[in-house]
């Protein structure tokens, strides 16, 4: 994200005030991190001066964030810089639809036991997204869809809020044509606590979530102003901006031991970020505001 911060501020021509907003910002983990790094680094002269970092969170402020760290509810206005969404459009919460032998029904849950039941007709503007993004017809009865609306608006917010800069949404997702085929005909909506699947109750004892319609999310940034887009995978995303998991020379161990050992945390852990079957496979939707895509993520 650094490296990524530092592109986007020289194609903004280093400007006097630089944003790093990061939406759903869970404890101000990732503001932390880079509040750290530029203190030990050369780079603190140029960015550090000019960089305010915002954290975008409905919980409260986290104890021990520094003052330099801004934290609230909602988007800052007139954003010039970099705006991170990670992980967070897929927590936006979305109706179910199922296909019947009457048409497309809402799906109801019970949020103290997870027990489903079919819900009325879904509405105008719910059938006219999945008409668009997530078509049914000629599908089986029982075929499920996520209506994707509330992450499309939510993601017009966050580009509406920005003036210049890049917004990147890092999650889970998939494409139109995987959906048209049938390949997520059971819905994705899944529950994770500590770590670990588990059925989808939502009775606040797990956390819900559901993949995200990327193409979707593209196409109402580009309607709320971003003129440029890219679509791509994490693993080529972070192989552009430099995370290598090549293993460093063992020679290194004999001559510096403590650095042979960070060099090779430091690959192991791109390793695990790139492998295309787990988090080398999420989605990255990068899209400019009064900017163009920088070159090393353009797809």
């Amino acid at each position: 994200m650094l490296t990524l911060l530092e592109v986007v501020d020289a194609e903004l021509g280093r400007p006097p005030r630089l944003d790093l907003v990061d939406v759903g910002a869970g404890r101000g983990e990732l503001l932390r991190q880079v509040g750290e790094l530029l203190e030990s680094s050369s780079e603190v002269g140029t960015l550090g001066g000019r960089l305010r970092l915002h954290g975008v969170e409905r919980a409260y402020r986290p104890d021990g964030l520094p003052d330099t760290v801004a934290w609230g509810a909602d988007l800052p206005e007139d954003v010039v810089g970099l705006v991170v969404a990670n992980e967070w459009l897929d927590n936006v919460p979305v109706d179910v639809a199922e296909l019947g032998a009457e048409g497309l029904h809402q799906v109801l849950v019970d949020p103290s036991t997870g027990e489903e039941a079919p819900g009325g007709p879904i509405g105008l503007r719910d059938a006219s997204w999945l008409n668009l993004w997530w078509p049914l017809g000629g599908a089986e009865n029982g075929s499920r869809a996520e209506v994707g609306y509330p992450r499309d608006r939510a993601w017009a917010t966050v580009i509406e809020a920005m003036d210049r800069g890049l917004a990147v949404a890092v999650d889970y997702g998939h494409l139109r044509p995987d959906r048209v085929s049938g390949s997520y005909a059971a819905g994705t909506i899944t529950g994770y606590r500590d770590g670990r699947a588990v059925p989808p109750v939502p009775d606040g004892s797990c956390d819900l979530t559901s993949h995200v319609a990327m193409d979707a999310c593209a196409e109402a940034g580009a309607q709320a102003g971003a003129d440029s887009t890219a679509l791509l995978r994490q693993r080529d995303a972070l192989l552009a901006l430099g995370v290598s998991p090549v293993l460093p020379d063992v020679a290194l161990a004999r001559t510096d031991p403590p650095a042979y050992a960070r060099a090779l945390s430091a690959s192991s852990q791109a390793s695990e970020l790139l492998d295309p079957g787990e988090l080398g496979g999420f989605w990255w939707l990068v899209q400019g505001v009064r900017l163009a895509v920088p070159q090393p993520l353009r797809r």
